[in-house]
């Protein structure tokens, strides 16, 4: 079985797709971006040096930084061909990486305030809330406490904001006042607009005046999720991606700094190896609540069960097409950064991160349509936990 590699070796050479790559303090991650960024408009926040010193930015007074939902470093990498834009600056560049689950939710909490899941409390895609005993979505924010009280660490826009520096943020006006922007990107000033073309508009008129500005795009991970990342569909829309990303660099004020990352990168799976605990006897024994995703599972065992004996018989069963820890396993492994007393128990009594093109999926919890996703991100490999940063001016 393999086993999670350094991820300071991962930062200065692409290892191989299949690669277990594992969060560790001190290596550069999507975490350091936003302090990065402060550091760089000349404030100082607590880290903020530190994380600009380790991704070398420039001072200035003008940043824009764009995320985009789903855009791996290995996944372009290997369609650059759709990217003219875009694949000069990632040859130039070194990969960061994202958090455990590599999963937007998690992801952008770890990118919006300078801390890793084990802090933030957003631990995957659904989550099992202490207090109800429920799984709560923290995309959807549904069946979940206020947002402000489940992550009630401050982002990095309020603390921007608080230092006088202005903050606009950009994307669609579904997300103005979400659960999950409440939780990773308060604080800014927001400006809704739908296509991709409008948000590069109003991109270019919040940075006539300085300060930073937020842009996020998100038809890269859905076109990845339903058709594929190999898929003809997903080269169509970084094609779009780079057209436009193109257009704003044109745009920009001299004295604007571009920043290009992502949350995570995307597999495409094998439904040939897709297990599923609701209808597996093996995988479904004393296994009460299964949060998180296909890729990245927090089982919740029924009370009174040891669960070691749950991670040793997952471990028999799926063999190469997993690593299985427990709570404490996981913890003391670091795959969660720091973990808060409130947060422990959101974390599974057992930690399933999936191996090659393998998915394990919860029939008694999720949809048909999401469990037959082509694409699909969440677990270790490179190929899910490295993303790019591209900079630009």
């Amino acid at each position: 079985m393999s086993t999670p590699t350094s991820p300071g070796a991962a930062a200065t050479s692409d290892p191989r797709p299949d690669e277990l790559v594992a969060p560790r303090a001190g290596a550069r991650s999507l975490a350091h971006v936003m302090p990065a960024v402060a550091s760089a408009l000349g404030t100082d926040l607590p880290g903020a040096a530190q994380a600009r010193a380790l991704l070398d930015l420039p001072a200035v007074r003008r940043v824009c930084v764009v995320l985009v939902d789903g855009l791996g470093h290995l996944n372009l990498a290997e369609r650059g061909g759709h990217a003219p834009f875009l694949r000069p600056l990632l040859a130039a560049s070194q990969p960061l990486l994202s958090t455990f689950p590599s999963t937007t939710a998690t992801a952008v909490a770890a990118f919006g305030t300078g801390r890793g899941p084990g802090e933030t409390g957003m631990l995957g895609y659904t989550v099992r809330v202490p207090a109800t005993g429920r799984l709560g979505n923290l995309v959807s924010w549904t069946d979940m406490p206020v947002a402000t009280q489940w992550q009630p660490h401050p982002t990095v826009f309020e603390r921007l904001v608080t230092e006088g520096v202005r903050v606009t943020s950009v994307g669609p006006a579904r997300f103005h006042g979400s659960g999950l922007t409440a939780a990773a990107l308060r604080g800014a000033a927001y400006v809704p607009a739908e296509s991709l073309a409008h948000r590069v508009d109003a991109v270019v008129r919040a940075l006539r005046e300085p300060g930073l500005t937020y842009l996020y795009w998100h038809d890269v991970d859905k076109t990845g999720h339903h058709h594929g990342w190999g898929s003809w569909q997903w080269g169509e829309a970084l094609t779009e991606l780079d057209g436009e990303l193109a257009r704003l660099a044109r745009s920009l004020p001299r004295d604007t700094l571009l920043l290009v990352t992502a949350d995570h990168g995307m597999v495409d799976v094998d439904p040939a190896r897709r297990r599923d605990v609701g209808t597996d006897p093996v995988l479904g024994a004393q296994v009460a609540t299964t949060g998180g995703e296909p890729r990245a599972l927090h089982l919740h065992v029924e009370d009174g069960v040891d669960p070691q004996d749950v991670a040793t018989r997952w471990r028999d069963e799926l063999g190469d097409d997993a690593v299985v820890r427990t709570r404490d396993e996981a913890v003391d492994a670091g795959w969660f950064g720091p973990v808060e007393e409130r947060v422990r128990p959101v974390v599974g009594d057992v930690v399933v991160a999936m191996t090659g093109a393998a998915t394990v999926v919860d029939s008694r919890t999720q949809t048909p349509a999401s469990i037959a996703l082509r694409g699909v991100h969440g677990s270790l490999t490179a190929r899910e936990m490295l993303v790019p940063l591209l900079v630009l001016g």
